[in-house]
Protein backbone atom coordinates (compact mmCIF):
# COMPACT_ATOMS: atom_id res chain seq x y z
CA UNK A 1 0.00 0.00 0.00
CA UNK A 2 1.41 3.37 -0.95
CA UNK A 3 1.09 6.46 1.48
CA UNK A 4 0.24 9.08 -0.57
CA UNK A 5 -0.70 11.44 2.29
CA UNK A 6 0.02 10.96 5.73
CA UNK A 7 -2.07 13.35 8.27
CA UNK A 8 -0.39 13.60 11.27
CA UNK A 9 -1.95 14.82 14.53
CA UNK A 10 0.52 16.68 17.19
CA UNK A 11 -0.88 18.16 20.67
CA UNK A 12 1.24 19.21 23.64
CA UNK A 13 0.77 15.70 25.40
CA UNK A 14 4.43 15.02 25.22
CA UNK A 15 3.47 12.48 22.68
CA UNK A 16 4.87 14.11 19.22
CA UNK A 17 7.73 12.74 19.24
CA UNK A 18 7.04 9.23 18.94
CA UNK A 19 4.10 9.51 17.03
CA UNK A 20 6.65 11.18 14.49
CA UNK A 21 9.47 8.45 14.86
CA UNK A 22 6.61 5.88 14.09
CA UNK A 23 6.11 7.57 11.02
CA UNK A 24 9.68 7.85 10.06
CA UNK A 25 9.36 3.63 10.20
CA UNK A 26 6.60 3.18 7.50
CA UNK A 27 9.68 4.65 5.42
CA UNK A 28 7.67 6.92 3.44
CA UNK A 29 8.23 7.52 -0.43
CA UNK A 30 10.01 11.09 -1.54
CA UNK A 31 6.84 11.82 -3.20
CA UNK A 32 4.21 11.01 -0.52
CA UNK A 33 3.34 13.82 1.85
CA UNK A 34 3.05 14.35 5.53
CA UNK A 35 0.37 17.17 6.83
CA UNK A 36 1.53 18.21 10.79
CA UNK A 37 -1.74 18.89 12.31
CA UNK A 38 -2.41 20.91 15.73
CA UNK A 39 -5.36 21.27 16.69
CA UNK A 40 -6.15 24.01 19.48
CA UNK A 41 -9.13 23.20 21.57
CA UNK A 42 -12.24 25.41 20.91
CA UNK A 43 -12.23 26.10 24.97
CA UNK A 44 -8.85 27.46 24.81
CA UNK A 45 -8.64 31.03 25.28
CA UNK A 46 -9.59 33.21 22.41
CA UNK A 47 -7.61 31.08 19.32
CA UNK A 48 -10.03 32.32 16.74
CA UNK A 49 -9.79 36.01 17.67
CA UNK A 50 -5.46 34.84 17.24
CA UNK A 51 -6.06 33.78 14.22
CA UNK A 52 -8.70 36.10 12.43
CA UNK A 53 -8.52 38.88 13.73
CA UNK A 54 -5.89 41.92 13.94
CA UNK A 55 -4.02 41.81 17.69
CA UNK A 56 -1.27 43.78 19.38
CA UNK A 57 1.99 42.65 19.52
CA UNK A 58 2.23 40.27 21.52
CA UNK A 59 -0.94 38.53 21.60
CA UNK A 60 0.32 35.54 19.16
CA UNK A 61 2.48 33.71 21.62
CA UNK A 62 0.64 30.32 21.63
CA UNK A 63 0.17 30.38 18.08
CA UNK A 64 3.45 31.54 17.38
CA UNK A 65 4.80 28.58 19.66
CA UNK A 66 2.91 26.02 18.21
CA UNK A 67 4.10 27.36 14.63
CA UNK A 68 7.63 27.17 15.59
CA UNK A 69 7.00 23.38 17.24
CA UNK A 70 5.52 22.43 13.89
CA UNK A 71 8.15 24.13 11.92
CA UNK A 72 10.87 22.27 13.80
CA UNK A 73 9.01 18.38 13.49
CA UNK A 74 8.46 19.62 9.43
CA UNK A 75 12.58 20.34 9.13
CA UNK A 76 13.04 16.46 10.62
CA UNK A 77 10.76 15.29 7.75
CA UNK A 78 12.53 13.64 4.18
CA UNK A 79 9.40 14.48 2.11
CA UNK A 80 7.02 16.97 1.07
CA UNK A 81 4.92 18.36 4.39
CA UNK A 82 2.49 20.91 4.75
CA UNK A 83 1.24 22.16 8.18
CA UNK A 84 -2.55 22.75 9.76
CA UNK A 85 -2.89 24.81 12.89
CA UNK A 86 -6.76 24.66 13.29
CA UNK A 87 -9.38 25.42 16.36
CA UNK A 88 -12.18 23.47 17.26
CA UNK A 89 -12.93 20.30 18.80
CA UNK A 90 -9.45 17.94 18.46
CA UNK A 91 -11.53 15.04 17.26
CA UNK A 92 -13.71 16.36 14.73
CA UNK A 93 -10.78 18.73 13.19
CA UNK A 94 -8.55 15.35 12.78
CA UNK A 95 -11.24 13.62 10.68
CA UNK A 96 -12.05 17.23 8.94
CA UNK A 97 -9.06 17.61 7.81
CA UNK A 98 -8.11 14.26 6.64
CA UNK A 99 -11.01 14.15 4.25
CA UNK A 100 -10.07 17.51 2.72
CA UNK A 101 -6.32 15.69 2.32
CA UNK A 102 -7.70 12.50 1.00
CA UNK A 103 -5.29 10.92 3.57
CA UNK A 104 -4.24 7.63 3.32
CA UNK A 105 -3.21 7.22 6.83
CA UNK A 106 -4.09 9.66 10.24
CA UNK A 107 -0.81 8.58 12.72
CA UNK A 108 -2.04 10.13 16.18
CA UNK A 109 -0.75 9.81 19.68
CA UNK A 110 -2.84 7.88 22.41
CA UNK A 111 -1.92 8.95 26.16
CA UNK A 112 -3.55 5.68 27.71
CA UNK A 113 -6.11 7.48 30.05
CA UNK A 114 -8.02 5.22 32.15
CA UNK A 115 -11.23 5.46 34.08
CA UNK A 116 -12.76 8.49 35.30
CA UNK A 117 -9.68 10.85 33.48
CA UNK A 118 -11.08 9.25 30.25
CA UNK A 119 -14.46 10.02 30.83
CA UNK A 120 -14.30 13.46 31.36
CA UNK A 121 -11.58 14.18 29.16
CA UNK A 122 -12.41 11.74 26.30
CA UNK A 123 -10.53 9.86 24.34
CA UNK A 124 -9.17 11.72 20.77
CA UNK A 125 -7.62 8.98 19.45
CA UNK A 126 -10.48 6.77 20.37
CA UNK A 127 -12.98 9.43 18.43
CA UNK A 128 -10.33 9.36 15.59
CA UNK A 129 -10.30 5.46 14.91
CA UNK A 130 -14.10 5.35 14.82
CA UNK A 131 -15.35 8.35 12.30
CA UNK A 132 -11.80 8.25 10.57
CA UNK A 133 -12.10 8.05 6.58
CA UNK A 134 -9.17 5.88 6.52
CA UNK A 135 -6.66 3.77 8.63
CA UNK A 136 -5.43 5.23 11.75
CA UNK A 137 -2.05 4.29 13.58
CA UNK A 138 -2.34 4.65 17.17
CA UNK A 139 1.01 5.69 18.72
CA UNK A 140 0.90 4.81 22.72
CA UNK A 141 3.12 6.72 25.11
CA UNK A 142 5.70 4.88 26.94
Amino acid sequence: MILNTVLVAIDNSGLAENVLQAVDLLQLEPKSKVVLVHVVSAAASDFEMLVDRPHAQGDEVPYREVEKLLQYYQETLSCESELEIVSGDPAEEIVRLANIYQADLIAIGCRGLTGVKRILEGSVSAEVVAEAPCSVLVVRGK
